[in-house]
């Protein structure tokens, strides 16, 4: 039922949003405020060891900023305990001791109509379920069987059997009184002006129950057992239950089971029905067509970064790029896309029975972002020997950043989109002064080799003390961009977005990152003295004294306090590009090598030796890497 704008304002009004988070939280008392309203918890929807969700009494708002989900009282009810959206204001309204409004007499009998047509669904799913263990069924249980559909399984997901029949679920609807009209309403026959008498819609299939996102059966998929017709999956009609695009089979078990964990979409059902049959209860999928906008959305609503899992063929890869231009206008912070690309003549059904549930894990822990499936689809197979070429892909990616119409993405992926640009090409990355600099990595003057080529990570490079951890756990690079930015603040306001999501190989320096981010959070991490007592307090000391040590053994002057800003934020740029440079390269090996598996191409081919290449290139990379904490240092400006 519709309620008025002036109502739920009310109840909102009286009921602290803290009241409604806290049934179902435990709030962190040593970050939450309670008398400004201001509350902190771990999230309810992602799993999270230090409190990232934040919930504001003065807004009525939540937001974590770990997940990026947000969203007032009636969200956090619908969203975290399965409720409708009228169950959720009915117990808003309750605890505000108002009471509910009168209901308009038309929606509550619409209300009553679509209760109806979804018992009318249920009676349809206990028919095919019937239908299945008869002796009509057999054909079906034994093709479940040769699929390894266990008896549990197919209990479990309410799978049945149409019988080739034209009326035998009509006859049975009649028989327990369901009218000619709900029957057709709810898509379960055949009916119009052109036909004398209306005849089932599913005949000689396997069904497959689809169900809304608070489990009520509002639709079916029925998949043939004969190889005579002419659609081997087809679905009910749209009805006023169910609208094919805007539903995910398994939506409901999905999000139960992630609670705002990883959510995985898969093409089809036994896809589905098989991940879950192996422990994998998180996966969903589109109702054979391809993902829309507004499936998109209700996987947005489970979690933040959704996986999208095609089969390995042609097909497969087109449904990613489409996915991936659907997506990019919509991408926000903390709302964005990984995409796992199947063996060739794959899909999950068949990897999880070869090679079981760790082969899935390991393709869905290996997910690629979105800008890397952009990347791929725009320099795959092709060659790009002349300026025009090079100007033409410069072009077109910087057309497919410009389509993102959030402002601060859009100019992170232009950006990101640039340094990739840069790094293919084999663009260097000049300083404005040729001097050396400290922990960035910039050339020295006189120093050659540097200079040419992409920035390449050889196996010396690995085993040098720039990447090789400290006590086995904190690289030198990552401690420096920590220790700069933690002794000079104002660098952490300038970069938010690139620390926010840096990849850190440091479990402590990782901690170390989530204090800083919980600082800032409080307002305490744009002085300098201020944000070290904060991270001490935070239990953080340990991993900053460890990194300033580290850092300072190796002289790297210009992440230190004595170091003047202008040079921090300078070194501190060419550190973090050097570090994004690096995992660039290594991530487009690995693509590399599955690519050439997949698809053993002469164009492949020559990609991997082009990437291997660059990892062997020892003489630039160890060129940058020596100037490092040369300089005796410099003093701060005031």
């Amino acid at each position: 039922m519709r309620f008025p704008t002036s109502f739920l304002d009310e109840i909102r009004d009286r009921v602290p949003i803290s009241q409604v988070v806290g049934q179902r939280v435990t709030f962190d008392k040593r970050k939450t405020n309670a008398a400004r309203g201001d509350y902190w918890a771990c999230c309810p929807f992602h799993g999270e060891k230090t409190p990232s969700f934040h919930c504001e009494d003065r807004k009525g708002r939540y937001h974590c900023f770990g997940c990026g989900v947000s969203g007032d009282h009636f969200r956090f009810l619908t969203e975290l305990d399965g409720m409708s959206f009228p169950e959720a204001v009915e117990r808003v309204a309750e605890m505000a001791g108002v009471p509910m409004p009168a209901r308009d007499p038309e929606a509550e009998r619409k209300e009553k109509e679509r209760a109806s047509l979804t018992d009318v669904m249920e009676m349809a799913t206990g028919f095919f379920q019937d239908s299945m263990q008869g002796p009509g069924g057999a054909e079906a249980r034994a093709y479940l069987r040769g699929r390894g559909i266990s008896s549990a399984t197919q209990q479990a997901f309410r799978l049945g059997f149409a019988p080739d029949s034209r009326n035998a679920l009509k006859e049975f609807l009649a028989g327990k009184g369901v009218g000619k009209n709900e029957i057709e309403v709810c898509g379960l026959v055949r009916h119009g002006p052109d036909i004398a008498v209306s005849y089932d819609w599913f005949r000689g299939r396997i069904m497959f129950p689809i169900e809304d996102v608070r489990g009520h059966v509002i639709a079916f998929g029925g998949r043939a057992l004969s190889s005579d017709v002419p659609a081997k999956y087809m679905n009910s009609p749209d009805t006023e239950l169910f609208h094919k695009g805007r539903v995910l089979y398994n939506l409901a078990r999905a999000r139960k089971a992630a609670r705002g964990g990883p959510v995985v979409a898969v093409e089809g059902y036994m896809d589905v029905i098989a991940l879950a049959q192996v422990g994998v209860e998180n996966a969903v999928a589109p109702l054979g067509t391809a993902l829309t906008e507004y499936q998109l959305e209700l996987l947005w609503r489970m979690t933040g970064e959704p996986v999208l899992c095609f089969d390995g063929d042609e097909a497969g890869l087109r449904a990613a790029w489409r996915a991936a231009d659907m997506a990019l206008p919509m991408v926000q912070a903390g709302r964005t896309l990984r995409f796992a690309l199947l063996p060739q003549g794959k899909d999950p059904d068949d990897l999880v029975r070869e090679a079981g549930r760790e082969a899935f894990d390991a393709l869905v822990a290996e997910a690629r972002p979105l800008a890397d499936i952009l990347w791929m689809r725009e320099t795959s197979g092709r060659v790009f020997d002349t300026p025009e070429r090079r100007a033409e892909l410069e072009q077109n990616l910087r057309a497919l950043s410009g389509r993102i119409r959030d402002e601060s993405v859009r100019r992170h992926y232009a950006q990101e989109l640039r340094e990739r640009v840069q790094t293919f090409f084999g663009a260097a990355r000049q300083g404005r002064r040729g001097d050396q600099r400290g922990f960035g990595g910039r050339q020295q003057q006189g120093r050659p080799g540097a200079a040419a080529g992409r920035l390449a990570v050889s196996e010396s490079l690995a085993r040098s003390g720039l990447v090789r951890s400290a006590g086995g756990h904190m690289p030198l690079r990552e401690a420096a961009i920590m220790v700069a930015l933690i002794n000079h603040p104002a660098l952490i306001d300038e970069h938010f977005d690139a620390v926010e999501i840096m990849a850190l190989a440091s479990a402590e320096l990782v901690r170390l990152r989530s204090a800083l981010l919980d600082a800032l959070a409080h307002g305490v991490a744009h002085e300098r003295e201020a944000l070290r007592e904060a991270l001490t307090a935070a239990g953080a000391g340990g991993a900053l004294e460890q990194a300033e040590m580290l850092v300072r053994r190796a002289n790297q002057w210009p992440a230190l306090p004595e170091a003047a800003l202008e040079d921090a934020r300078e070194a501190f740029l060419q550190a973090l590009h050097l570090h994004r440079s690096a995992g660039f390269l290594h991530k487009e090996l690995k693509a590399a090598e599955l690519a050439l598996a997949n698809e053993p191409t002469e164009e492949n081919y020559r990609h991997l030796v082009e990437i291997q290449a660059e990892l062997r290139n020892v003489q630039a990379t160890e060129a940058l890497i020596e100037g490092f904490g040369l300089l005796s240092g410099r003093a701060g400006r005031s």
